[in-house]
């Protein structure tokens, strides 16, 4: 099987959203597929399953004007004003997408916790979650970057979130949406190589090979309706 590494799109939060989906949705062939994005404005996502009412408690005073959408993964609240955000997306049928949910989420953070220590970065997935004081057990917290979680990446010595993702599951495979907090890594990395590395090492660890390649050809009416219905107030609003 082949990774593909699309380019480089940025997009308002809606279209984003859509985009990831349809990768997981409508892609023509049988291949992973990783792409990285950026935000037309600042944004925050939260997850397919929380409250309205819940996510508003957790955003800042709207005194700069931001995007928010709902996701089609679950999760917590995400900060997208200072992150670099990813997608991939592991088709029916790879051994990997088969995988617990935990479990793929360990893998991918490993994968990416390693690049980051190449780059300099002191990073590693956490390996026990201890249970908040409410007792109300390690499940995802309101803002994203505020607590780590399982399998989260993070600095080995005060445990402090690098890195956070969620993810969908359907007939088609596995939608994972990952987030680095760029202001947690203590310095300033070469994105563009970063990238690169994360790629090379994401196709050893899915046993694939990565190669760039060209956008598939999504019907514009279908990314449009989509996009559309992610940015719509019955989607945002939906619980």
């Amino acid at each position: 099987m082949k990774l593909h590494w699309l380019p480089n799109r940025a997009a308002g939060a809606a279209e984003n959203m859509a985009t990831d989906f349809l990768l997981l949705r409508r892609y023509p062939e049988v291949a992973v597929r990783f792409r990285h994005y950026d935000w037309h404005r600042p944004a925050f996502t939260f997850g397919y399953s929380q409250k309205i009412e819940f996510v508003r408690g957790q955003l800042p005073p709207n005194d700069e004007p931001f995007d928010l959408c709902r996701r089609p993964t679950g999760g917590g609240v995400v900060d997208h004003r200072e992150d670099w955000t990813f997608a991939l997306v592991i088709p029916r049928g790879h051994a990997l997408e088969e995988l617990p949910a935990t479990q793929s989420y360990r893998t991918i953070h490993e994968a990416l916790a390693a690049t980051l220590r190449e780059h300099g970065v002191s990073a590693v997935v956490k390996e026990a979650c201890e249970p908040p004081e409410d007792g109300k057990g390690c499940g995802p917290s309101g803002i994203c970057f505020q607590r780590a979680e399982l399998y989260d990446v993070v600095h080995p010595d005060t445990e402090a979130k690098i890195a956070g993702a969620a993810q969908k599951r359907n007939k088609q495979g596995l939608l994972f949406q990952g987030s680095i907090w760029r202001p947690a890594l203590g310095r300033q990395l070469d994105w563009d190589l970063f990238e690169e590395a994360f790629v090379a090492t994401l196709g050893r660890t899915l046993q694939c090979e990565a190669a760039p390649t060209p956008w598939p050809e999504f019907a514009e009416d279908e990314l449009y309706g989509l996009t559309e219905q992610y940015a719509s107030t019955e989607w945002i609003e939906y619980r």
